[in-house]
């Protein structure tokens, strides 16, 4: 298989669950004590963080671009970015690196194609929210992208940083979260991109009356296959 590198750590939490799938995925496959390969750049998510509320994005980029090179010179054969919110930036990345790169927005389209659904609900950091990137991904599949009212943005986006990225899974964030997908619901959404790869860790499909399209998992296992492939 292709040795896959993943620009880590933002969070650690999603990305200790990038790692979780591929290997549990991967040894299903193969069976006996089988992994895969696998390299983790690891980086600092209070620098990114910073850097994104700043609205510093051309050094965002630097970032992950060292990062991607950091990948390819121990090796990497494939990349993926563990996280949603820094793909607002990978059209533009993927013009500068070499090495063949899985998108998590394909991999969440192509899902969501799968059902037949044509509108769909965004959760996810207030960057990914009020950005474009995942329009303007999934208009190119005929889907409809739709986010929740401002309040609901805010309350989501907190969650996230305060509790999320810390690993603490509370049951009244899971129900105000539930309560976000049904106004989603309301206002037409067919089913809602958990498009914050810590989300899958406090809402899964028992908490939404709509389908849910988890991010983390379906970038994970489009990378697999490819590099399997």
């Amino acid at each position: 298989m292709k040795k896959i590198g993943i620009i880590g750590g933002l969070s650690v939490e999603s990305t200790i669950e990038y790692y979780k799938i591929l290997v549990k995925e991967y040894n299903l496959i193969k069976g006996g004590a089988s992994s895969p390969l696998l390299i983790i750049d690891s980086l600092d998510l209070e620098i990114v963080r910073n850097l994104m509320v700043e609205n510093s994005w051309e050094k965002v980029y630097q970032i992950i671009l060292k990062s991607a090179r950091n990948l390819e010179d121990a090796g990497a054969e494939i990349i993926i970015i563990a996280t949603n919110t820094i793909h607002k930036i990978f059209e533009k990345f993927t013009m500068e690196i070499n090495t063949p790169m899985i998108s998590i927005m394909d991999a969440t389209a192509e899902a969501i194609k799968e059902k037949g659904i044509t509108r769909v609900g965004l959760l996810g950091t207030i960057f990914t929210m009020q950005s474009n990137f995942y329009q303007n991904s999934l208009s190119k599949y005929g889907i409809e992208v739709i986010v929740p009212i401002k309040e609901d943005q805010e309350y989501v986006n907190t969650v996230i940083w305060e509790e999320l990225t810390h690993h603490v899974l509370t049951l009244e964030s899971k129900k105000g979260y539930s309560e976000v997908i049904k106004r989603l619901k309301s206002k037409g959404a067919e089913g809602v991109i958990l498009g914050c790869t810590e989300i899958p860790l406090l809402i899964t499909q028992n908490d939404s009356p709509i389908p849910v399209f988890d991010t983390t998992t379906l970038h994970a296992l489009a990378v697999l296959r490819k590099a399997i492939k």
